[in-house]
């Protein structure tokens, strides 16, 4: 019956279902949204690693703001020989890596790429770094200690490069310095925080410190530490920062200068931002729905007013006030799940269609969906509460006469 009073109008029943179906699509697309973005956020902070250690000059997270800017940038960088160092001095470790970055034009037989990033490497970097390789090999032992003229591409890199041709053998130039390519990086795929393997070039660090000086200000470097076997992460951490704060001689009330970054610092301030994010979607959606369900209650009242002969007649057959609030009721929570199945369908023609403009994929996930069934439910309900109740209660003599 109450699927029938929804046919016997469709023109009135889709007018009422406009103000569900935009409600349900902009809650559901920017809870699509959200979760997306995070979604591609956290995987491109789990690729960072997330039981290793980072020194660097600057913090991830966090800058202290009574500790001047001027201060972060004075501060000395890390070294090729502090890494030594520290694999010296910290048991804890089970790999240390150094590794130094700078952008340098790659060029293949006229064809020439600028600011590509270039990146120097010490031989465990393999050890801390999950390395997936689409052709060829990675840098060897060997060349590493010999700072052999080699490297390995990024995918993107190696795309643009050299196009379809095999990359393995072929002799690139980086700064006019010819260097034989050993192996292709796989395809890490474009985030919003970048792709952070596809568009570099890896070479040896005893290589790249002939083409570049080390000290150099302007070039960046970080110290990677990963821990023996299950060691927590924190009690390295206090390790690395005593052996850090020896290595600079810095005295106990010195103010450190160099930071130690895990990637656990971005999780926690991207979780926060996602928390707000998620927070504004709900009202945003929540007032767009609300606008929704005063458009189910009208086309409901109006419903009754037009059905009232036909529920003084059901009254009169032997049907209790019950079964006419349920009738009512459940006609309001059909019309407002049918606006939410074609507000689903709109978020996932966006989701597509965004998809294939921006740099990581929108999904419209199971939860989200049930999200919106849920809320769109619950609309049905609280908007047909009230006319389903003044049906129930019409008089079954004065309905039979229309009024």
């Amino acid at each position: 019956m109450a699927s029938s009073g929804l046919r016997s109008d469709k023109l009135r029943t889709l007018l009422s279902l406009s103000g569900v179906v935009i409600g349900i699509f902009t809650i559901i697309s920017v809870l699509a949204a959200v979760d997306s973005l995070q979604k591609d956020i956290r995987r491109s902070l789990e690729n960072l690693g997330s039981r290793v250690l980072f020194v660097s000059k600057w913090p991830w997270s966090g800058m202290n703001a009574e500790y001047p800017w001027w201060k972060y940038l004075s501060r000395p960088s890390p070294t090729w020989q502090e890494a030594d160092e520290i694999r010296r001095r910290l048991p804890l470790a089970e790999n240390v890596v150094f590794r130094i970055e700078t952008t340098a034009p790659v060029e293949y037989q006229g064809h020439e790429l600028n600011n590509v990033s270039l990146e120097g490497i010490t031989p465990d970097y393999t050890k801390v770094w999950e390395v997936n390789l689409a052709e060829g090999r990675f840098l060897s032992e060997t060349e590493f200690h010999l700072g052999s003229p080699v490297a390995v591409l990024g995918h993107t890199v190696a795309k643009e490069l050299l196009g379809n041709q095999k990359a393995e053998g072929r002799i690139i130039r980086i700064r006019n310095r010819p260097v034989r390519v050993v192996g292709v990086l796989a395809r890490e795929g474009r985030s919003l925080l970048g792709g952070f393997t596809d568009e570099c070039v890896f070479v040896p660090l005893l290589f790249f410190r002939t083409i570049y000086s080390l000290s150099d200000p302007d070039l960046y470097s970080e110290v990677i530490v990963k821990p023996k076997g299950r060691i927590p992460l924190g009690m390295v951490r206090e390790e690395l920062t005593g052996v850090m704060r020896a290595l600079r001689r810095l005295r106990p009330f010195d103010e450190e200068n160099f930071s130690i970054n895990q990637t656990d610092m971005l999780v926690r301030e991207v979780s926060g931002i996602f928390t707000v994010l998620h927070a504004v979607a709900l009202i945003l959606g929540g007032i767009s729905i609300f606008i929704g369900g005063f458009g189910v209650a009208n086309i409901m009242f109006v419903s009754v007013k037009e059905r009232t002969v036909q529920i003084g007649i059901q009254k009169a057959l032997g049907a209790t006030p019950a079964f006419i609030l349920w009738q009512f009721l459940l006609e309001a929570v059909i019309l407002a799940l049918v606006g939410c199945a074609v507000g689903l369908v709109l978020v996932w023609v966006a989701t597509h269609i965004a998809s294939a403009f921006l740099n990581f994929r929108m999904t419209l996930s199971g939860l989200n969906i049930v999200i919106g069934m849920v809320i769109s439910a619950l609309t049905g309900l609280f908007a047909g509460l009230a006319p389903a109740r003044a049906a129930a209660r019409l008089s079954p003599v004065e309905a039979m006469r229309g009024y």
